[in-house]
């Protein structure tokens, strides 16, 4: 919560210092009390009276006066709403390093878990599309609010094949450009190695740059992973990661890049950018249930006293 006029915050400071008056003021009327023990009647009636009902409306007051205090600042509170017309493209990577097992079960079916996870964060109204890639995007399906179309891509992926990065990121910026350029967009670019045909993904970065369709990167795995070589009698051939081209594609493109060595830390990723991709934080006033507490806190003061010691506090 946030106020947009802090200042009258410093009225709080008065709660505090009618409360030490209104102690000292009781403390007082005891004192007069035992000097005059002329009036038992009153003191047995005084002391039939529970002490939390004589404090009650003092305090009512006092909490009345706090709410207005807050109500005076304007106070503001933050939440989520759905961005109802965004458009989101998942780009996957299926290539033959895909099989690598340094992520379990292997990063592919690590990275079809995590696709599930981050459309399970999305709001339905979010529309998805999916494409999916090796030596070349084989895969293809447009943004649409049925999830499970992006799914049953996601699904359908088996590793193998070379790394054709560019060409799987210029059909997503083409499908999101389709779109109007008033839908907010973006493309999630999940990839464990470095592109081995096709265009340059790094130009493709600066048309989305162009487009306003910010590239979202995820570099899976470890330096020091391997997958079996064809040549049965070969050594396992290197499937080392490139987080460094993944992040300069984030970066031209005005978006974040992640990287992930385990399960885990991949899930939890994905989960991040679906919440923060299929809503917004959105500011509201939030004065009125203050003023409302306050003259609420303030009529229970008034018919508690009068109820109990037949006046108002």
């Amino acid at each position: 919560m946030s106020f947009a006029s802090p200042l009258w915050l410093l009225a709080l400071a008065l709660v505090p210092a009618l409360a030490a008056a209104y102690a000292i003021g009781r403390r007082r009327r005891r004192r007069y009390a035992v000097r005059h023990p002329g009036v038992p009647t009153l003191l047995l009636a005084a002391a039939a009276v529970p002490a939390w009902r004589r404090h009650l409306p003092a305090a009512l007051v006092l909490l009345a006066l706090a709410s207005l205090a807050l109500a005076l600042a304007k106070p503001t509170a933050t939440r989520r709403v759905a961005i109802e017309k965004a458009s989101i493209v998942l780009v996957t990577d299926h290539s033959g390093s895909m099989q690598a097992t340094d992520v379990e079960p292997t990063r592919l079916g690590a990275a079809q878990a995590a696709a599930h996870s981050f459309l399970d964060q999305l709001p339905g109204a979010v529309r998805v599309g999916a494409v999916a890639f090796s030596a070349q995007p084989d895969g293809v399906e447009a943004p649409t609010s049925d999830h499970s179309v992006a799914r049953g891509v996601i699904d359908a992926q088996v590793a193998g094949g070379a790394t054709a990065t560019g060409d799987a990121l210029q059909v997503a910026l083409d499908m999101l450009r389709n779109k109007g350029p008033q839908a907010p967009a973006a493309i999630v670019l999940l990839s464990d190695g470095a592109t081995t045909t096709g265009r340059d993904p790094l130009g493709v970065a600066q048309e989305a740059r162009q487009a306003r369709v910010p590239i979202y990167t995820v570099a899976l795995g470890t330096q020091d992973a391997t997958v079996p070589n064809p040549d049965p009698f070969g050594p396992p051939l290197p499937a080392a990661p490139d987080p460094a081209t993944l992040r300069q594609i984030s970066a031209i493109s005005r978006a974040q890049s992640f990287t992930a060595q385990d399960t885990g830390r991949l899930s939890s990723i994905y989960k991040q950018l679906g919440s923060q991709l299929g809503s917004r934080t959105e500011r509201h006033e939030i004065t009125v249930a203050f003023v409302i507490g306050g003259l609420v806190l303030l009529l229970g003061a008034g018919a508690s006293s009068v109820r109990w010691t037949g006046r108002l506090p």
